[in-house]
């Protein structure tokens, strides 16, 4: 196993409900990659996540759909049983889903649905209004995520969802862009609409700058919080699925230290870990 999945605590401790919003399963002695997706990832497990969880003082976990499983959801539908009311779920569906598949998700814990228009996504862009058309009677909401430097150009789409949704990794923007960007401005009138929430995750993918601070992104996210710190959620991104080797594996506590200075104080982070994502995603507060 390269993965660190214990060690030293944050420098400031989770608030009591926190929620990781963003991680992923994958288990390859039971599930197998399906046709259109990437590779799977070495497995990550429940008992590893467990591991990551008790380290960073986590809660409740929202489990997203990888896109090596493409439409086959089995394995997040297995966390879902294991962990209970304690983890929501998001998976990759199509548009002719039937009733009772949305049902019978809805009653282990699924709560949204995947659109995912870069690394072989299940479901891109182009299914996004079918699939929020299908799921918002039964309130789920989405998450989206694409090249955030095509922001302008998806507004209009955005504009027309109805529901929630979540724009991933601090808006995904393949090249970070200034704070007074076309793209970034675009995003920010999007939060401000009331039903968009922006989730910061996997800041190491995008960033340029890199590590110890990723400030690129890091300006980004301050500047999101900043603007509106009741519409922002975070994710660990585990198990990161790009790093294959100890080497290239991010540090779960430093990124996690990294948010918490982000948000600057406590009732920040309270509405950041806490507050934000059990409204949207109906943990019990």
């Amino acid at each position: 196993m390269f993965r660190t999945l214990e060690g030293q605590p944050p420098q400031i401790a989770l608030p009591q409900g926190s929620v990781d919003c963003h991680i992923h399963l994958f288990d390859s002695a039971k599930y197998e990659g399906q046709p259109g997706g990437p590779n799977p990832p070495p497995d990550a497990l429940i008992g590893h996540y467990e591991k990551v969880q008790k380290w960073l003082g986590i809660d409740r976990v929202v489990i997203t759909q990888g896109n090596a499983y493409q439409f086959d959801n089995r394995c997040i539908l297995e966390g879902l049983d294991h962990f209970g009311d304690s983890a929501r779920a998001i998976v990759a569906i199509r548009p002719d889903i039937s009733d009772e598949d949305i049902n019978a998700m809805s009653a282990r814990g699924v709560c949204g649905a995947r659109i995912m228009d870069i690394l072989q996504g299940a479901m891109g862009l182009d299914g996004l209004m079918d699939v929020n058309a299908r799921v918002h009677p039964f309130g789920w909401s989405l998450i989206v995520q694409f090249d955030g430097r095509n922001m302008v150009e998806h507004v209009p789409l955005l504009e027309k969802i109805q529901g929630n949704y979540v724009i991933d990794h601090t808006g995904k923007f393949l090249e970070p862009v200034a704070v007074d960007s076309p793209a970034f401005k675009a995003l920010l009138n999007l939060v401000e609409r009331g039903n968009c929430y922006v989730k910061l995750a996997g800041c190491y993918e995008t960033s340029i700058t890199g590590y110890p601070d990723y400030q690129d992104v890091a300006t980004l996210s301050r500047a999101l919080i900043k603007h509106a710190p009741e519409r922002i959620i975070w994710g660990t991104n585990f198990p990161h699925n790009m790093a294959t080797s100890a080497e290239t594996y991010p540090d779960d506590v430093h990124l996690l230290d990294l948010v918490n200075a982000w948000a600057e104080t406590d009732s920040v982070r309270h509405k950041i870990f806490v507050d934000n994502p059990v409204r949207l995603y109906g943990f019990q507060s």
